[in-house]
């Protein structure tokens, strides 16, 4: 067994350059501890205690969410733990446990007061490592939010991207099915003796209709009703398939008009081959659309995983448009916005000049609170979500606003403090929420809360040119 001496203490970097007498009064004010291998020396809720030096064996500290552990450090000998001088949190949030036999040397808490008095020296070396400490946790705990944050976007942008690749795949492969039996229809095309003016007479008016921009929408009854007269005229004049190319041609809006046209410059006998024809042509063309529009969506998403995450830009303030983060936000969350049937309102000051930020930052703070209040209107099955956006003088300010059931008065002053959450085990850390006000007073601005049921506002102020 080790034996604890000024010496040995000494040998510790963190306490090399104490005085021996102040060493000396910590060996006599303090006592040595031992623990079995998978023995706790602490757990949630019970008080902090020590200063405790580690001795021998080593120490691990974790939490727990849901049946799941998270580690999130490992204490060896030589390292101190516990309770220091200064320290904030008094209560455990989590475990302590011994990874070996583990022999420590602990220091009463209650005698801190008397070290800040009298022991300077020894004073600032146990506070040297308590902000070692905060700020390795700190960093640790904003890189566990941003994970869970990713993976919260990774499962959503899976569903939006799964959407438009199916139907990419969806319509090759029919428009390749279709693409083969055309031959058939372009051969009774071949075969027709039409006047040169006629074929142009029937090739404008069908691409008149391909390309107008300012297609009529149809309701589910006034398409049924189009479809039905198409029928009916098709089927009075023998066509072939009208039950089929009227679906296609209700799409394009045609109209008896439209047909009639078709009719008056085709000779009787071909009318139904060019009717089938320019319904083939139709067919092929939507279905190119919607390839197209699949591409655009994972184009579009793409360019949004790379705003949002800003890789593209330097790690310091850059002047940008908050509007774009916060829509690249709403984008990323869309599958989950869809889910909850949650309808969002823009309500942007478009007069709003780009901002000097951290913009992959802020967007850390635009997905937390709107995840959030996604996540409150759940219960209610539906939901109305708000952003608004205005200028303050020299500042810009950013309302997300949610008609869920509101934070209860007894916990809106604690909703900011690290580890509170009021999600369920697993479901969160209790770190976003902070992690939110740091990023804000970062930018020199404040986040603030003001809630009551069927509507929360949270008002985020900073500097424009931060």
């Amino acid at each position: 067994m080790q034996t604890v001496t000024v010496s040995w203490l000494k040998s510790l970097e963190v306490l090399n350059n104490v005085p021996d007498d102040q060493l000396q009064w910590l060996l006599d004010n303090s006592k040595d501890q031992f623990f079995e291998e998978g023995e706790f020396l602490m757990q949630p809720e019970e008080p902090i205690t020590g200063p405790h030096i580690t001795v021998e064996g080593s120490m691990r500290f974790f939490m727990m969410q849901g049946t799941s552990r998270r580690d999130y450090t490992i204490i060896g000998p030589g390292n101190i733990t516990g309770y220091l001088p200064f320290s904030r949190g008094k209560i455990a949030k989590g475990y302590a446990q011994a990874m070996t036999k583990l022999h420590i040397r602990s220091l009463d808490t209650g005698l801190i007061p008397e070290m800040i008095k009298n022991h300077y020296e020894l004073t600032q070396a146990l506070v040297s490592i308590m902000t070692t400490r905060v700020r390795d946790f700190t960093a640790l705990q904003q890189q566990n939010e941003k994970m869970m944050a990713l993976g919260k976007l990774s499962a959503g942008l899976a569903h939006e991207l799964n959407n438009p690749a199916s139907a990419i795949v969806r319509d090759s492969l029919t428009l390749k099915k279709h693409l083969s039996e055309e031959p058939e229809s372009i051969k009774a095309i071949f075969s027709m003796k039409i006047e040169p003016e006629d074929v142009s007479a029937i090739t404008n008016t069908l691409f008149s209709l391909i390309d107008a921009k300012d297609h009529t929408r149809l309701s589910l009854k006034q398409r049924t009703q189009r479809e039905d007269e198409i029928i009916e005229w098709l089927d009075e004049h023998e066509i072939e398939n009208s039950y089929d190319i009227a679906e296609s041609f209700v799409d394009f809006n045609f109209t008896i008009e439209t047909l009639e046209t078709f009719e008056k410059y085709s000779p009787n006998k071909n009318l139904t081959h060019i009717l089938n024809w320019a319904s083939d042509m139709l067919i092929t063309e939507k279905m190119v659309r919607d390839i197209q529009e699949s591409a655009r969506r994972i184009a579009e998403l793409v360019s949004s995983v790379k705003t949002f995450t800003h890789m593209d830009r330097a790690q310091d303030k850059q002047y940008a448009d908050i509007h774009i983060g916060i829509r690249n936000t709403l984008t990323m969350l869309g599958y989950k916005i869809r889910k909850g049937n949650i309808s969002v309102i823009e309500d942007f000051d478009e007069t709003l000049p780009e901002v000097k930020a951290l913009i992959g930052e802020l967007n850390q703070v635009w997905t937390n609170l709107i995840d959030n209040a996604i996540d409150a209107m759940a219960v209610n099955g539906k939901g109305t979500l708000t952003i608004k956006t205005r200028r303050d003088r020299e500042f810009v300010e950013v309302f997300i606003v949610d008609d869920g059931p509101g934070i209860a008065p007894e916990i809106q002053s604690l909703i900011f403090d690290p580890f509170f959450t009021t999600k369920e085990m697993g479901k969160g850390t209790g770190m976003g929420l902070e992690v939110v006000q740091r990023i804000v007073k970062q930018h020199r601005g404040s986040i603030k809360v003001k809630s009551d049921p069927g509507h929360t506002v949270f008002s985020v102020c900073f500097l424009i040119d931060g």
